[in-house]
């Protein structure tokens, strides 16, 4: 019995004795999973909405208006002297249309018209009036050749010939902007001539030179000429043709062509 309770003593005393077992650790649970997070893209403008876009009237280009020219006035007539020693004043606006006179030096003038396209004037002698060149005179007042009133080809009418009519025009030929006009011949007696060195034909040609409409005066002992007519003008180009001897002219025929 004795023994028995000597047992049972040692065998708690040890169980009292032995340490208590050792807990497991305790894990930290992880934490709590919520929703992914929101990516937040680079700050950034937004794009403007599109919209329509208002309708506007497009705007020409801004062209500057070309200067208005102030119109010369017309005058009556203005005073002149001959500036040259010698000045001659013939039937027509031209240095190939007949010698009816010759002014010199300082005579005066009074000149009363001028021929559209030239720089010839008409000057009131008389009987007859005739064509100087400007470049030979001298105005004695204010004013300016343009100031005069156009007289030719309207406004005055060349002598006509007592003894020859006109001729007629054949052909007008354009090579480029060279014109070749031929006429039908009209034989002038040499005691018609004035001199020498009297053309037969006289040619009036407006035309269009270096993009300018001009008016030049021609002769010519051949029964053809040739002549430039250049684009650029509006204008349209045309002429005439005279016979011509010492008492006046024949004619004219007109001469028309397309540019």
């Amino acid at each position: 019995m004795k023994r028995a309770l000597i047992l049972l003593f040692l065998i708690f005393g040890i169980g009292a004795c032995a340490p208590a077992p050792l807990s497991p650790p305790t894990a930290t649970p992880p934490p709590k999973q919520t929703s992914a997070p929101t990516a937040i893209p680079p700050s950034a403008t937004p794009p403007p909405s599109p919209t329509t876009a208002p309708s506007a009237t497009p705007i020409p280009p801004t062209e500057t208006p070309p200067p208005t020219l102030t119109p010369v006035p017309t005058v009556e007539s203005l005073k002149a002297v001959v500036a040259s020693e010698k000045l001659i004043c013939r039937y027509g606006p031209g240095a190939n249309y007949l010698y009816l006179i010759a002014f010199n030096q300082n005579t005066p003038l009074r000149l009363i018209g001028r021929a559209v396209g030239n720089g010839w004037v008409l000057v009131p002698n008389e009987p007859q009036k005739c064509w100087v060149n400007s470049q030979f005179i001298a105005l004695k007042e204010a004013g300016e050749i343009a100031s005069l009133p156009p007289m030719y080809p309207d406004g005055y009418k060349i002598p006509v010939s007592p003894y020859y009519g006109g001729t007629t025009i054949l052909s007008v030929e354009r090579t480029g902007d060279a014109m070749t006009v031929t006429w039908a011949e009209v034989n002038v007696s040499a005691g018609k001539y004035e001199d020498e060195n009297m053309f037969p034909y006289i040619v009036e040609v407006w035309h269009c030179v270096n993009g300018e409409f001009i008016f030049d005066t021609l002769g010519s002992r051949l029964p053809f000429i040739t002549f430039a007519d250049e684009s650029g003008c509006s204008s349209p180009s045309h002429g005439r043709v005279y016979v011509q001897e010492k008492h006046g002219y024949g004619g004219p025929a007109e001469i028309e062509w397309e540019k």
